[in-house]
């Protein structure tokens, strides 16, 4: 095509979960009441912050996940309700920004998911010099890392997709600005795109999870050498949430990260998509909390301190 008849875009207009006027009232009640089940996020952060016995390296690695699902959340989920009754159409700049942000937070579940690992490799395998490994400092330390790292990991996948020209065609088939339904629409070639995304995302999330599978390889190893049934499966039960989330996480991730541009289907993107973008983070305060007694004996009296200072 002569570049002289190119008509540059200006905005896109995304085409949300679903297009049928009979599913968008279902649609809206569904997301609205999965995205309100993200408020026990915040109740987590707060008891966390709130109670002097949990502020151990688990903790607080556990509420900076929690910040992360909130922040992940809520940079697809209030468009896409918005979207479901009026269709969006968000700037390129505007597209751009919820591209960065989104790869931001799911970077960073990325990297906390292996800094959690560790805690866990460490309270197992060196269970009597784990306060002494894992100090505060080097908490803080291993956080800021993580947020250093997922901000460049997003820049440079967003400062790539600003390179890319599109044209005519503005419609994204997604209910958000996802990387491949923008460059399936591009006009200019997405070669340098999708080499980064599999080469880079191996270093970043395929390097992230071979650390955990190799944590997990060790933990098994120190379990197997613990006499007792009952203490064997102590030990190891205080991974099972975390194995939990891990699997649901790189699962889906996976799926969409590493398939061939080519073979991009919208049906079933849409599905994973909705599984780690809104089910995966709603699912993960319920999986790190339903068992765990410090958590809910954090929640009764904190419930109990806020019931007497009402009603008391």
């Amino acid at each position: 095509m002569d570049k002289t008849n190119w008509t540059s875009v200006s905005h896109f207009v995304l085409l949300g979960i679903s297009t049928l006027p009979e599913e968008q009232i279902p649609f809206f009640l569904l997301f609205l009441f999965m995205y309100a089940i993200n408020i026990w996020n915040f109740a987590i952060i707060t008891l966390i912050i709130s109670a002097p016995h949990l502020h151990t390296p688990m903790y607080i690695f556990l509420s900076n996940l929690a910040l992360a699902d909130i922040c992940f959340t809520s940079t697809t989920v209030p468009k896409m309700l918005q979207n479901i009754f009026l269709l969006q159409r968000p700037s390129q700049m505007g597209c751009l920004a919820q591209t960065y942000f989104f790869f931001c937070f799911a970077t960073m579940e990325n990297f906390l998911l292996a800094v959690m690992v560790y805690d866990r490799y460490t309270a197992i395998c060196y269970p009597f010099r784990y306060p002494m490994i894992l100090t505060r400092m080097l908490c803080a330390q291993m956080v800021a890392v993580c947020h250093v790292l997922y901000h460049l990991h997003a820049l440079l996948h967003t400062l790539l997709m600003g390179q890319l020209i599109f044209c005519e065609d503005n419609r994204i088939p997604q209910f958000f600005c996802d990387l491949y339904p923008l460059m399936k629409i591009s006009f200019s070639s997405t070669h340098l795109n999708t080499l980064m995304i599999h080469r880079e995302g191996i270093t970043v999330k395929n390097g992230a999870l071979a650390f955990i599978i190799v944590s997990y390889a060790c933990i098994i190893l120190e379990v197997l050498r613990i006499p007792s049934a009952n203490g064997r499966w102590k030990a190891f039960s205080t991974c099972g949430s975390h194995l939990t989330v891990v699997a649901i996480f790189y699962g889906t991730l996976t799926w969409v990260c590493f398939q061939p541009l080519s073979s991009y289907s919208v049906a079933n993107s849409r599905i994973v998509t909705v599984t780690y973008t809104v089910v995966t983070p709603m699912l993960n305060p319920f999986i790190y909390t339903l068992r765990n007694g410090d958590v809910k004996g954090a929640f009764r009296q904190w419930t109990s301190r806020i019931w007497t200072s009402f009603f008391g």
